[in-house]
């Protein structure tokens, strides 16, 4: 199976997410099934079939995560030489050539990507023309608004 890169950053919080699952949402739905189950009969009962869904759901994405995390290539910036490239994980500032307008993305994983956040996934349009470029290029990507100039910045790790 292929490895999916991913940040430090995003693997931490996979992790955490994952033990949260596992240490407090597992045993409080285990425990409010056993309390549906007092109730009686199991057939009329939307309290047991209501925490059984919740269940199926807490369980499909322990094993979500558990996939995620075993096929990650966790790349840590911080200990990659900085010779001023584009590169996975990096904070890029760019500059629209057309509007002046400026905005700073990191290039993340596709499981990272947020962009509300600034966090732009390796996949991108965007991210793609920007990977091993230097600032000062000029680089041009299909967005939905059409074909957008953008120059690099600046690059920080």
């Amino acid at each position: 199976m292929q490895k999916i890169p991913m940040t430090l950053q995003g693997a931490e919080k996979l992790k955490n997410e994952l033990a949260h699952l596992k240490s407090v949402e597992r045993p409080a739905i285990i425990q409010a099934i056993s309390e549906a189950r007092a109730h009686g009969d199991l057939k009329e009962n939307a309290e047991y079939h209501a925490a059984k869904e919740k269940q199926s759901f807490i369980e499909g994405r322990i094993q979500e995560i558990e996939a995620k995390i075993s096929n990650a290539q966790i790349i840590d910036i911080s200990k990659i030489p900085n010779e001023g490239k584009v590169i996975f994980g990096a904070v890029v500032t760019l500059s629209n050539l057309d509007s002046g307008e400026t905005v700073s993305y990191q290039i993340v994983g596709d499981d990272e990507a947020d962009i509300k956040a600034k966090k732009l996934s390796y996949n991108a349009p965007i991210a793609r023309a920007m990977v091993g470029k230097s600032e000062g290029d000029t680089i041009s990507a299909q967005t939905p608004a059409g074909e957008v100039e953008y120059e690099i910045m600046e690059v920080k790790y």
